[in-house]
């Protein structure tokens, strides 16, 4: 079948990467795509916001399925539009997907369902958050309640921080997404990030990550989209996820059935693992960036079949299969980031550190100019090695970037030490 997948980043370029191996595959298209996804797709100036302009595409070129990667198309209603057309496509609906779209949304159903989750306020004007703010203890969480590309979170150690985001919020820093805030309490534990497919009625977990939200050594500095990742994340034992499944994740599915608006896609629950067990941080509502790329480097199941079960709503008679193996991918950012990052510097070498052993390299902001690839983009490579163990699959992506020339970037050195020290 021909298929077209939305997006342009990492992720994407993972999806395309495993949708590629798929016997079901006769051709693959991406919008817009990326330098590295040419390799594997033809590459499409289609802008997913022009629902018009995509179900001309999908019936021009014979598109049996739509695999949409980024989470904006989807708040913004795309699958609807693919639905009113007649094309299946991979992801919830715009009423499902204000899972991720508003994070006060999420909070009430948690309310709702009994899911396990921080105390929080919700607020619309500078004045009630910070009279709320006054009677919590520090540190806590301030969110912009819409999508902030990863960056609308702030926790604060200090008063004085938390009035500072919650007026950057008001202000427009975040655009839309700060209209509303969020107060959180803030969670003591080891974060995790849970994914499962859900076609509407059933849910079925995926492998587990972990990922690096922060931009310097140690899980320093302000938040980012994501610095690295690794999968299997120790932490989520089969015990663990068993209780994610039972506590957050069914419930979510069985309310929002009931809801009349049931849940189709692939959730990913940003997780806090307590000492009480395990509490929802937040969902998204498509596969993260950077976990989807060491996901893909495990999964062993035909993803494209994956895909279209859950879309079909066939999940109860469906399995995943996992490797054994390990896999860690490290974030190469441009410097500025994650404020105003330097934008076409030179990349060299990806060719050298693509023949690293165990090493697969998805670009996540690059682009052509003539032969050279620049820099076009906050987070621009995605160095994912795979090995027996975290640690194998560690140097395997630390060897390849000594190969990789670009004094515009930097990257953590520490990508999965909370998982080498749990050793």
């Amino acid at each position: 079948m021909n298929v077209l997948l939305i997006g342009a980043g990492g992720r994407e370029h993972a999806l395309a990467w495993a949708l590629s191996a798929s016997p079901l595959l006769t051709k693959l298209f991406c919008a817009p795509g990326n330098p590295g996804i040419a390799e594997l797709a033809e590459c499409v100036a289609l802008d997913a916001g022009n629902h018009e302009a995509v179900i001309g595409f999908c019936r021009d070129n014979a598109i049996e399925f739509v695999v949409i990667g980024p989470e904006a198309p989807l708040v913004d209603g795309l699958g609807n539009a693919l639905d009113d057309a007649g094309i299946r496509y991979f992801g919830p609906t715009k009423a499902a997907a204000q899972l991720e779209g508003s994070k006060g949304f999420t909070k009430d159903l948690c309310r709702e369902a009994n899911i396990p989750t921080a105390d929080y306020g919700r607020f619309t004007d500078a004045t009630s958050a910070k009279s709320y703010l006054a009677t919590k203890t520090l540190p806590i969480v301030v969110k912009a309640d819409g999508l902030a590309a990863g960056k609308g979170v702030v926790i604060a150690a200090t008063q004085s921080e938390a009035e500072a985001a919650i007026d950057a919020c008001f202000s427009g820093a975040f655009g839309a997404a700060g209209r509303e805030v969020l107060i959180e309490e803030f969670l003591d534990g080891e974060e995790a990030s849970f994914f499962a497919l859900c076609d509407g009625k059933t849910a079925i977990p995926l492998a587990s990550a972990q990922d690096h939200k922060r931009v310097g050594e140690g899980d320093t500095g302000p938040n980012t989209g994501g610095m690295g990742a690794y999968s299997p994340a120790p932490v989520m034992t089969e015990e663990m996820t068993q209780r994610v499944m039972r506590e957050i994740i069914e419930p979510t599915v069985k309310t929002m059935a009931s809801r009349g608006t049931p849940f189709k896609g692939v959730l990913f629950a940003g997780l806090m693992i307590t000492s009480t067990g395990p509490k929802l941080i937040e969902y998204n509502v498509r596969f993260g960036d950077p976990e989807t790329q060491v996901l893909m480097l495990r999964l062993k199941s035909d993803l494209l079949s994956s895909l279209i079960a859950t879309a079909d709503g066939v999940l109860g008679k469906f399995t995943v299969r996992w490797s054994d193996d390990a896999a860690l991918t490290v974030v190469m950012a441009a410097e500025g980031y994650p404020g105003t990052p330097t934008k076409d510097t030179e990349i060299k070498g990806l060719e050298t550190a693509r023949q690293t052993p165990g090493v697969e390299i998805f670009h996540a902001g690059t682009r052509r100019d003539g032969p050279r690839l620049l820099a076009n983009g906050g987070r621009v490579l995605n160095i994912t090695g795979r090995g027996r163990t975290i640690a194998e699959a560690r140097d395997a992506a630390y060897a390849a970037i000594e190969k990789i020339e670009w004094p515009g970037g930097f990257y953590r050195t520490d990508i999965g030490w909370r998982a080498l020290k749990a050793r």
